[in-house]
């Protein structure tokens, strides 16, 4: 499986970098939007995970984009911001699933497992509702 991240803070890019690397998974890096848009142009991914707040955009300008072209794609935003289980956001935004900061790497992990279980496509995303995963909180 083939994953671009899309991160513009370094550490928490490396940190997810290696992460997934070290998962068996074949991963990709961007800063920002328009290179994510460029890698995505040249080489085919399995899954994109990216910050919601870019420095020469959003995550939201990117899943649009990435939807428009047609490139079936798992989507997953992480973000600082919350929102209520069983919101419609991640299914209007573009995202299939959203996890809060601080990541939790064992829940995304799981995600992907998934993904890897059962092939993602659009008209999956149009069968079953989007999900909004709350990351882990330590005590």
């Amino acid at each position: 499986m083939r994953i671009l991240i899309v991160e513009d803070h370094d550490d928490t890019r490396d940190a997810l970098e290696r992460f997934l690397s070290r998962c068996g998974y074949g991963v990709a890096v961007a800063a920002d939007l328009r290179t994510a848009l460029n890698l995505l142009q040249a080489q085919p991914f399995d899954a994109i995970v990216t910050d919601i707040a870019l420095p020469d955009g959003t995550g939201y300008a990117l899943i649009s984009e990435v939807r428009r072209r047609g490139i079936s794609i798992m989507a997953v935003a992480l973000t600082a911001y919350s929102y209520p289980r069983g919101a419609d956001e991640p299914r209007v935004t573009g995202f299939d699933y959203y996890l809060r900061k601080p990541l939790d790497t064992v829940k995304l992990r799981a995600l992907l497992r998934q993904a890897e279980e059962i092939p993602h496509s659009i008209e999956c995303m149009n069968e079953a509702p989007a999900n909004v995963i709350d990351s882990y909180e330590r005590p």
